[in-house]
């Protein structure tokens, strides 16, 4: 068996704790979603969501998962891949700052935090494919 140098185990511990504040983070602004439903219903129906009702609640819900299957890593591809899709799908519709007549910087922040959330969750994405493989 192979010894672990000093730095191995650093940067093991560190990615595991970026992991585990990246998914806890995903997981809790998600939840966020829950406490106050009608107003996330409302917010996705003002988007132009199809049916905003069930839209909503699976969004936040797939989120949710994706955030505590990231930070515990289980299932790992499975919770990657629903952050990306989430991101991918959410990000350029819901925080389209460019088409706000006010010039929003609430979406605009919201855009650009979306857009550094997917590119974690994309790296995340590359290393559960790449440790199936080794």
């Amino acid at each position: 068996m192979e010894e672990q140098t000093d730095t191995e185990t650093t940067t093991g511990h560190l990615y595991r704790l970026g992991r585990v504040l990246f998914g806890a983070g995903l997981a809790f602004q998600a939840s966020e979603d829950f406490r106050d439903m009608d107003d996330t219903v409302e917010y996705a129906r003002s988007e132009g969501v199809p049916v905003p009702e069930l839209s909503a609640p699976f969004a936040s819900g797939m989120m949710v998962f994706a955030g505590l299957g990231i930070a515990l890593w289980r299932l790992p591809r499975l919770a990657t891949g629903a952050a990306v899709a989430f991101l991918l799908t959410v990000t350029p519709t819901m925080h389209d700052f460019w088409n706000a007549e006010d010039g929003s910087k609430g979406d605009r922040l919201a855009f650009f935090g979306n857009l550094a959330m997917l590119g974690g969750a994309i790296a995340f994405l590359h290393r559960a494919y790449q440790s199936q493989r080794e």
